[in-house]
């Protein structure tokens, strides 16, 4: 029930703020630690991740119109800002390192930084259950029990969604990396 009221009342913050850009502070302050922890945990220093939460919520308050709830909470759809903020970091930063000193880019760290940008799309791909699934376990980092309350499912279908998930992205992955 708590979920409930939580995704009705996110949904009358987002239309709010989809009339009203000033009414995106709540959304925010209510967003804004999940999102910078999100970061923080991806990027070498403070400063780093304060400019990409920085540039996700001015991103996320340009595109706030554009944004269709398609049953995922709006945390998710900053989270997805996030990821793809990160990887466009990370691939300049390659360029960078590239343009500068080519050498210095171990190969395994440029794959490595391939392979993240490919999964975060593969993950968009996802059917929606499996999609949520995955950003509240591994994005959002909630245990099962907490999942399967939110979504109202049994821990036991929350597990089959993860499993489901996560042997299509390693498929996915596998064939792309063929």
């Amino acid at each position: 029930m708590k979920a409930l009221r939580q995704e009705a009342d996110e949904r009358l913050l987002v239309e709010a703020a989809q009339r009203d850009p000033r009414r995106f502070a709540e959304l925010y302050e209510l967003n804004f630690h999940r999102v910078y922890a999100y970061v923080s945990r991806r990027v070498q220093n403070r400063e780093e991740a304060e400019d990409i939460t920085s540039d996700v919520f001015h991103h996320a308050l340009a595109k706030v119109k554009q944004f269709e709830p398609r049953g995922t909470p709006f945390v998710a759809w900053l989270f997805r800002i996030a990821a793809n903020a990160l990887a466009d970091r990370w691939k300049a930063a390659s360029r960078e390192s590239r343009d500068v000193a080519p050498d210095e880019l171990a190969d395994s760290e440029a794959r490595d930084i391939e392979q993240r940008a490919v999964l975060f799309q593969f993950v968009d791909n996802l059917p929606a259950d499996q999609r949520r699934v995955v950003i509240m376990r591994f994005v959002e980092q909630k245990s099962i029990r907490e999942i399967a309350e939110e979504i109202h499912r049994t821990q036991g279908a929350v597990k089959q969604l993860q499993f489901r998930a996560l042997e299509k992205l390693r498929a996915q992955m596998e064939g792309a990396n063929a």
